[in-house]
């Protein structure tokens, strides 16, 4: 009478492939059991319990390396117990990570709200109510994400300044004129009276220039800003020399700005 079962049997009695129960007996998780006089190895209840237990742990998550230390625990010292505690909790984590991996997906599907707080998305939706167009929109979210990823440090105060001038209705207004003036020729003169008018439209209202402190961090980050200042800017060359001429205002009047 043949006692046990071909490699082919167990693995499938078991659930696993041949090539996964090679696997494990390479990581020493499962003794070969010896040949009969056949030249066949057969597997017996005792193998195949703990084929079922190596099983069990490595669809729970348990790595391989861990699981025979495991198995070979004495359960009255509590060692396996804790040991799978241990396991337990890293499994928790694996699942929050994965969790907020998939919340991420979903938040793709939404857009802006995948790249940017909620504080940010706010803002963003308000400016079509303003009067701003598709294209401003697009390249003020394309700026924040940008801004969030290179200055983190000074994107909070770059909000608070943005709210700011969501709230003034002059602000607003200057720059819609700006957006009207991408169709003017770039020598046009009422590109610099504009600039003018924007710089003099800060200086009276210093809550549009941002926090002090703020404008430390951007000036700290003269590079990262000038590649988020002149993002577009072969698309939009007028806004690009109507921001810089702006800016070269706001220096002349002692306002600490970074240079392009």
């Amino acid at each position: 009478m043949v006692n046990g079962v071909t490699i082919g049997q167990a693995a499938a009695f078991v659930g696993v492939t041949v090539k996964t129960l090679r696997h494990y007996h390479q990581n020493g998780l499962v003794a070969e059991p010896p040949r009969d006089t056949s030249g066949y190895r057969r597997y017996g209840s005792a193998e195949l319990l703990r084929l079922v237990q190596v099983r069990t742990l490595a669809a729970a998550g348990v790595p391989l390396a861990e699981i025979g230390p495991l198995l070979d625990a004495d359960g009255d010292t509590g060692e396996f117990a804790a040991a799978l505690a241990d396991v337990g909790r890293r499994l928790t984590e694996r699942i929050e990570e994965l969790s907020a991996r998939r919340d991420t997906l979903y938040r793709l599907a939404e857009g802006d709200r995948a790249l940017l707080p909620e504080r940010a998305c706010v803002l963003l939706d308000r400016m079509p109510g303003l009067g701003f167009g598709p294209d401003y929109v697009d390249a003020q979210r394309e700026a924040l994400v940008l801004a969030r990823a290179m200055v983190p440090e000074g994107f909070d105060g770059f909000l608070t300044r943005l709210e700011h001038c969501l709230d003034d209705p002059g602000y607003v207004d200057l720059v819609k004129r700006g957006c009207e003036a991408e169709g003017w020729e770039p020598d046009d003169p009422r590109i610099e009276e504009l600039a003018t008018a924007m710089a003099d439209h800060y200086l009276a209202n210093p809550a549009l220039l941002g926090d002090p402190a703020d404008r430390r961090a951007w000036r700290g980050a003269a590079a990262q800003y000038r590649l988020i200042n002149d993002h577009r800017g072969d698309r939009a060359p007028v806004s690009a020399r109507l921001t810089a001429l702006t800016e070269a205002r706001l220096r002349a009047a002692g306002v600490p700005a970074p240079h392009r």
